[in-house]
């Protein structure tokens, strides 16, 4: 969430609360735990009483995982908290109480109880909105809760739990370079700062080099690591996925989440809820679970709405919130399979690196419209995103909104295709939101 998004806030209600918890601190990121912990004392260390944690950082893969996990558990009939960021359209979004989203009355009263404990005293938006998840989590009774990193792991608040249930690191790629390091081996080694002594770790597919650097800091704590491909694999078969587990096999559904790299999610996640301490979960609840997880603006397709309408029948419009070099990777293996021509809406913050994202995609591309991202100061504006997609070998060009270049493409095709819009979560909350 940018401050720009939160400038037209209702002056009653817990966006002007947002708005005002966006000035305390003059950095959007600054990595530590000495503020949060300072805030949560005040308040009681709510994390101390929260339900089992299953706490899950990467860079890739973090959501889907979450969410394809809160699907099973849900289908045990366990209650599930979930924190998630950032948000696509409102963020109450980012905490679930034990299925629901969390109430308009509730968010407001929490942050206002956050803001009067913090003072004047200096927090990043991110560090005291995690505090007033952390108090909710704590006040509503669930079975377990599922908590995403928001950024990197070792430093980030929510690393103030000492000893969760479990932990999950997904896919790490190159992202954040300017707060985790400009190495592969520097990013693994924070995310695998959530590791914790006993604390079995259940890990996604990894580079060789974050592989190892994980595998370093779980020999060093004392963590038990089940890692893909040697404590479990996902394979793809004809009527979903096979789960190894060990020596044990599971022949499960394809998830309802699109996409290859979902198989290996949607194994993980099953490794999570088969490990969860005191529950016993059953197969049939993670095939349940895995064919009704719902994850918004990845590979997502837009079937209604004034873009949709604007495209027509012959069309097929399509929304993805990645942003990085193994996003793009994995998007243009997914578009490998499309048969028809494709044409791309793009937009990127400026923080991100463009055209590791778009090279992978660039021998797909029929042709590109550049977008500046709509109340985000940190975006490229469309003529620098046109430039990174024509450095690319994309036919690209800027265009003054989302409309106007699903506009701008769909005159322009010779025949009808699909259209993706891509490059940003921040983009594809501001589709969602416009295009109802």
């Amino acid at each position: 969430m940018s401050p720009t998004s939160l400038e037209a806030a209702d002056p009653r209600g817990s966006d002007a609360v947002l708005a005002r918890l966006m000035r305390l601190h003059p950095k959007v990121i600054d990595l530590s735990l000495g503020r949060v912990e300072r805030l949560l004392a005040a308040l009681g260390h709510p994390e101390e009483r929260l339900p089992p944690v299953v706490h899950v950082a990467g860079t890739n893969g973090k959501g889907s995982v979450v969410a394809l996990l809160r699907a099973i558990l849900e289908a045990a009939g366990l209650g599930v908290h979930v924190y998630t960021s950032p948000h696509l359209v409102r963020f109450h979004e980012r905490i679930r109480l034990a299925g629901t989203l969390i109430a308009e009355p509730v968010l407001l009263d929490l942050l206002e109880e956050c803001e009067r404990a913090n003072g004047d005293d200096p927090i990043t938006f991110f560090e005291i909105t995690t505090a007033a998840a952390f108090l909710a989590f704590a006040r509503t009774p669930a079975d377990v809760l599922l908590l995403e990193v928001g950024l990197g792991g070792r430093l980030d608040a929510t690393n103030v739990v000492a000893r969760p249930a479990l932990t999950a690191i997904t896919p790490v790629s190159m992202d954040h370079m300017q707060f985790l390091g400009d190495s592969l081996e520097k990013i693994a080694f924070e995310k695998a700062g959530i590791l914790k002594p006993g604390v079995t770790a259940v890990v996604g597919r990894q580079d060789p080099r974050a592989a190892g650097v994980i595998a370093a800091r779980a020999r060093d704590v004392g963590a038990p690591l089940l890692g893909l491909g040697e404590a479990w694999d996902a394979m793809p078969t004809d009527a979903g996925l096979r789960l190894r587990d060990g020596d044990e096999t599971l022949e499960l559904p394809r998830p309802s989440l699109l996409g290859a790299h979902q198989l290996d999610n949607a194994g993980q996640a099953a490794m999570l809820a088969r490990r969860l301490p005191g529950h016993a979960i059953s197969a049939e609840a993670v095939a349940a679970g895995l064919t009704r997880a719902v994850w918004p603006a990845r590979l997502q397709r837009l079937t209604r709405g004034p873009l949709a309408e604007m495209l027509g029948p012959d069309w097929s419009l399509w929304l993805d919130g990645g942003h990085n070099a193994q996003a793009g990777a994995i998007l243009a293996s997914e578009l490998a399979g499309w048969a028809e021509p494709l044409d791309l809406v793009y937009g990127m913050l400026n923080t991100k690196a463009a055209a590791d994202f778009l090279r992978p995609l660039a021998w797909r591309v029929r042709r590109l419209r550049a977008v500046a991202i709509p109340g985000e100061a940190n975006s490229l504006s469309a003529a620098e995103a046109a430039a990174h997609a024509e450095s690319c070998g994309i036919a690209a060009e800027p265009a003054e909104s989302v409309a106007a270049a699903v506009a701008a493409l769909r005159d322009a095709a010779e025949t009808p295709g699909r259209l993706l819009i891509c490059g940003s979560l921040y983009l594809a909350g501001r589709v969602l939101a416009e295009n109802g």
